[in-house]
């Protein structure tokens, strides 16, 4: 058999193997629809018969109704839609690209010049050549190429091979390749067909994937799609849910009353409406960061029985301009709805920054503040609607939104004085077990400048160190020690001193609390210590004040400085040399300073002159010098003098009472840790000491004034 009539052979064993393969097809889908015609012919007659096995779909829900189904029904057309487009791009590149081999340009070339194409075709920027025999093996023309022999040919038709190219250069580069050769050239124009599918590749693909990842993302936002992406984010609390009243609200007095005239007037308005009084539009509470802001709006909820709406003057601002103005619109919607209800937005700042076109403004902020001004302006207080806003930044809240008739009253919740921490520490000590020692006199005592939140932690570590140290019930040495892991952290017994720092920051720290027993306007020492504590402290004195003051007078402030620089003074003193452990001190001293001349006028050459703006009031306290270059060197030098004038009364003091230092450094060196009580019993029976070995070294100098001339 030769090779022709093989080949006539093998492809009528193919037409066969298809014509049988598409009976098979044919008989196997017929089985197919007659299944699924006998369950529903089966459905029909229970139907009829009054029966039913089947239950409705989710639970009795209507299929056509909202929810999962719908969202089922859009995943089936997407599922659908890309599996059709599939198909296409299946069907159109298989019939374009499925028969022919593709083969690099400079083949092409090579097959040309060698004379075995035949035939060559141009569509657009596809090449299809036809060779009369195989091509090598050299890239990618070692794939088999497909005979083309139309059907009905004589077995001496000649077989054909076809391999596709792209085009490099211009069609006037091809004529001039193929022009002096016989081979049959023929252009044909591109389907249009392919130009639909180029279109469907290049944009309504990229479209589709950017429209589902849009729906994606505004629906795990909680925006609720397209439509739903400016509604509030707002969360609605019922009195029973937040479980706050002004019960658990201590060390606010002043607050807790401008807010319970609030509560009143939604509880009775016919009371104040009666004599002509209006309820507040707005409250806005100003305090720094932990005094409870939050839990007095969450009070004034609780005591109202009112729907309260709570949410953070962020969640107004997402990545789309008007998104936040339309939130504030659906805010409004909902409360008018609700009233009377409580409305709260933490951190207003977020929104209610000023306005100001100097810096460049911010489009979307200033939309959703100006439809906020609009909203307050235009709701009626009388139908019992409140709104609520906390900041610690009210300096730089815009005029419009301050301004009586939108926040009529303005609230300040300031760090509690010695009254208000005995409350606060009553109130969570409530929930703990105390024993016979604790003093929470003397606990609030020893935090002045903290705030709620600093309390509650407090009284929650004292309770660990009570269960840590094997005890039922929180003791006095518990809540101290708590009181020392929040201010300078936990003790680093891991960090061992070598011999000589021990003895440099015992000293360190005895001159601190010597300078400080020898000046009558300090504070009395509570505890010393040479533990280093995880914050940085190598060692520390605890001080804590006799009653709690307002006001602190010009000696008290000098007193302060001389007492910080005595641990510089005393390791000058003992060991003729410094080291770094006073860059807190020094820092701490210069800042003092530079208060008293910039700020409280207590300075001979500057007067009563004001220097320096204190900024961020509620935060960091940061100040700001609005003074020229000129001063302001002036008035470094004038704080270098003072500190200098101070750090010499220092070093005079403790010179003077060096058998004191030495005493109680060596004591302190032994123990790591003494109390103020032992310090100062060590301090006056080293007195006593020098006063029987020395009686007339030892007298005041207006006993000297008083004793007469002999």
């Amino acid at each position: 058999m030769n090779q022709d009539d093989k080949f006539r052979q093998d492809w009528e064993d193919a037409l066969e193997q298809e014509e049988q393969a598409a009976e098979e097809n044919r008989e196997r889908e017929k089985k197919e629809q007659e299944q699924r015609e006998k369950p529903a012919d089966r459905v029909g007659s229970e139907r009829r018969s009054g029966r039913s096995d089947r239950s409705p779909v989710g639970g009795g829900k209507d299929p056509k109704g909202s929810g999962p189904m719908k969202n089922m029904q859009l995943t089936q057309i997407v599922i659908m839609a890309a599996a059709a487009l599939m198909l296409i791009l299946v069907y159109f590149g298989g019939t374009s690209t499925g028969s022919s081999s593709e083969v690099p340009y400079n083949q092409f070339i090579s097959t040309v010049e060698n004379g075995s194409v035949q035939e060559v075709t141009l569509q657009g920027t596809k090449i299809t050549f036809y060779t009369s025999e195989e091509l090598g093996t050299e890239g990618a023309a070692a794939e088999e190429g497909v005979a083309e022999t139309p059907s009905g040919q004589s077995s001496s038709a000649t077989v054909r091979y076809s391999y596709q190219t792209k085009l490099v250069g211009d069609e006037n580069s091809l004529v001039e390749l193929l022009k002096d050769t016989d081979i049959t050239f023929r252009k044909k124009e591109p389907s249009a067909m392919s130009e639909v599918l180029n279109l469907v590749l290049n944009i309504a693909i990229p479209l589709v994937i950017f429209l589902v990842g849009m729906m994606f993302i505004m629906r795990r936002s909680g925006g609720g799609g397209v439509m739903g992406i400016g509604k509030s984010k707002a969360k609605t609390y019922i009195q029973k849910e937040t479980g706050v009243t002004f019960k658990d609200v201590a060390g606010e007095d002043e607050a807790k009353e401008s807010l319970q005239e609030v509560v009143g007037f939604l509880h009775e308005p016919e009371k104040y409406t009666r004599i002509g009084a209006k309820l507040p539009k707005g409250v806005l509470l100003v305090g720094p960061p932990g005094t409870g802001k939050t839990l007095l709006a969450k009070a004034v909820a609780g005591e109202a029985h009112a729907p309260f709406f709570s949410l953070s003057g962020s969640e107004f601002v997402e990545m789309f301009v008007g998104v936040g103005a339309s939130r504030v619109r659906d805010l409004f919607e909902e409360a008018k709805k609700n009233a009377p209800c409580i409305i709260f937005i933490d951190e207003i700042d977020a929104i209610g920054k000023s306005r100001d076109s100097h810096m460049g403004g911010n489009d979307e902020r200033e939309q959703t503040l100006n439809q906020l001004l609009a909203e307050m302006d235009g709701f009626d207080s009388s139908k019992g609607i409140l709104i609520l806003a906390a900041t610690n930044r009210p300096e730089i809240l815009d005029p419009a939104l301050l301004r009586p008739g939108r926040f009529d009253r303005r609230v300040i919740v300031d760090r509690p004085d010695l009254r208000g921490r005995v409350n606060i520490l009553k109130v969570h000590a409530e929930k703990v077990s105390l024993d016979e020692t604790v003093d929470l006199d003397e606990i609030a005592l020893a935090t002045s400048g903290a705030v709620g939140s600093d309390l509650a932690n407090m009284v929650n570590e004292a309770a660990i160190l009570a269960v840590k140290n094997g005890r039922n019930a929180v003791s006095q040495k518990d809540l101290f020690e708590a009181v020392e892991v929040v201010l300078v952290g936990k003790e680093k017994k891991d960090r061992i001193l070598s011999k000589e720092e021990r003895r440099i920051v015992s000293y360190h720290e005895v001159g601190h609390a010597l300078i400080n027993a020898l000046q009558k306007d300090a504070e009395p020492v509570q505890k010393i210590t040479i533990v280093p504590r995880t914050m940085g402290a190598l060692g520390y004195v605890m001080q804590v004040p006799e009653e709690e003051k307002y006001l602190n007078s010009r000696s008290e402030l000098e007193a302060m400085v001389i007492g910080l620089l005595g641990g510089r003074a005393a390791e000058e003193l003992v060991f003729n040399s410094v080291t770094t452990g006073a860059s807190n001190d020094i820092e701490r001293a210069t800042k003092i300073v530079r208060a008293m001349i910039t700020q409280y006028g207590m300075s001979d050459t500057f007067g009563l002159m004001s220097l320096a703006q204190q900024q961020d009031q509620y935060l960091n306290g940061r100040v700001v010098m609005n003074c020229g270059d000129a001063t302001a060197a002036e008035i470094d030098h004038e704080i270098m003098q003072v500190l200098k004038e101070s750090y010499e009364k220092a070093k005079e003091m403790l010179s003077g009472n060096r058998d004191v230092l030495d005493r109680i450094a060596d004591f302190l060196i032994r123990r790591e840790t003494i109390t103020g009580k032992e310090f100062m019993e060590l301090y006056h029976q080293v007195l006593k000491e020098r006063e029987k070995s020395d009686p007339e070294y030892y007298f005041d100098e207006e006993d000297e004034e008083e004793r007469p001339e002999e």
